[in-house]
C-alpha cells in the first residue's frame, strides 16, 4: 500500500541522514545516495497515495487531511531537491518524519462536504497555486524556527550538538529568503486567480479566509521589501515569517475546520 511504503521510505531517509550526522567529520564513511533514494521513493509513493485520495469517483476531495498531506508532500519534494546540494541534506532529519506522519493522515480520509464536483480547470489552478504557496511558506516557517534556535545557541556560545548538522547561519538565512520569495510569488498568483475565478470570494463563508490571506500576503511583502531596502535579517526576519505563516494557517486550516467540521459547508 503506497501510504505505508511512503511512510517507511521517509523514515528510512531521516534515519540514514541522522546516522551520517552522528559521525560528524567522518560522515563521508556513509554515502549520501541511500538517503536520496529513500527520499525519492517516499516522494513518489506519497504522490501516488495523494492522487488516489484526492481524485475520487465523487469528485475532488479537498478535505483537511488531504490538503495537509498535499502541502507536506510539496515540502518533501522541496527538501529532496535542496538535499541534492551539499550542506542542506540534513534538513531532512527533522522534516522527513513529520512528512511521514502526514502520509498516515491520509488514512483519515476527508469529509464528504469537502468534495468538489465538476471543478473547472480555473478552480483547480487556483487550488493548486494556493497549496504550492502554503507549502513553500510552511517550509519557510520551519526554516525560521531552525534559524531562531541557531541564533539562540550562538548568542549563548553553545553552537555545538545537533546544530553542527545544519548549514551555517548565513546559508540558512539566504535559503529562508529564497523560499520566502518564491512562496510570496505563488501566493500572489493564488490570490489573483481567486479574484478572477472564484465566485463570491468575499461571501460570508469565505471572507475570513480571503481577508487573512491578504493580510498574510502584506506581511510577507513588507518583509521582503524590508530585506531589500533595509537588509532585514535575524530576529526581525524570524518574527515576520512566523507571523505571516500563522495568519495563513488561520486563513486556510482554521476556516476549513470551522466550515467543514462545525458548519458542514464547503468553501469551493
Amino acid at each position: 500500500m503506497p501510504v505505508f511504503a511512503a511512510t517507511l521510505a521517509y523514515f528510512a531517509a531521516a534515519a540514514w541522514l541522522f546516522l551520517r550526522a552522528l559521525r560528524g567529520a567522518e560522515a563521508h564513511v556513509l554515502p549520501r545516495w541511500p538517503a536520496l533514494m529513500f527520499a525519492a521513493a517516499g516522494v513518489m509513493l506519497h504522490a501516488i497515495a495523494l492522487h488516489a485520495a484526492i481524485r475520487t469517483p465523487a469528485g475532488l476531495n479537498f478535505g483537511i487531511a488531504n490538503m495537509f498531506s498535499l502541502m507536506a508532500w510539496q515540502i518533501g519534494l522541496l527538501t529532496f531537491a535542496s538535499s541534492l546540494r551539499p550542506g542542506t541534506a540534513n534538513l531532512g532529519i527533522g522534516l522527513y518524519p513529520l512528512i511521514a506522519a502526514s502520509v498516515l493522515v491520509l488514512l483519515l480520509g476527508g469529509t464528504p462536504v469537502a468534495v468538489i464536483r465538476d471543478a473547472s480547470w480555473q478552480l483547480e489552478a487556483h487550488i493548486l497555486l494556493s497549496v504550492l504557496a502554503y507549502g513553500l511558506l510552511a517550509l519557510a516557517a520551519f526554516q525560521a524556527i531552525l534559524l531562531a534556535v541557531q541564533d539562540y545557541r550562538l548568542r549563548r556560545h553553545r553552537p555545538g550538538g545537533w546544530l553542527r548538522a545544519l548549514p551555517p547561519l548565513a546559508g540558512m538565512e539566504a535559503l529562508l529568503f529564497q523560499t520566502l520569495g518564491l512562496g510570496f510569488a505563488l501566493l500572489s498568483l493564488a490570490l489573483f486567480s481567486g479574484l478572477l475565478f472564484v465566485e463570491n470570494l468575499f461571501a460570508q463563508h469565505l471572507v475570513h479566509k480571503t481577508v487573512l490571506s491578504i493580510v498574510a500576503w502584506v506581511v510577507f511583502g513588507v518583509l521582503l521589501w524590508g530585506r531589500w531596502r533595509f537588509g532585514w535579517r535575524g530576529r526581525t526576519a524570524i518574527r515576520w515569517t512566523l507571523g505571516g505563516f500563522t495568519l495563513l494557517v488561520l486563513a486556510y486550516f482554521g476556516s476549513k475546520l470551522v466550515l467543514e467540521l462545525i458548519k458542514g459547508v464547503r468553501w469551493g
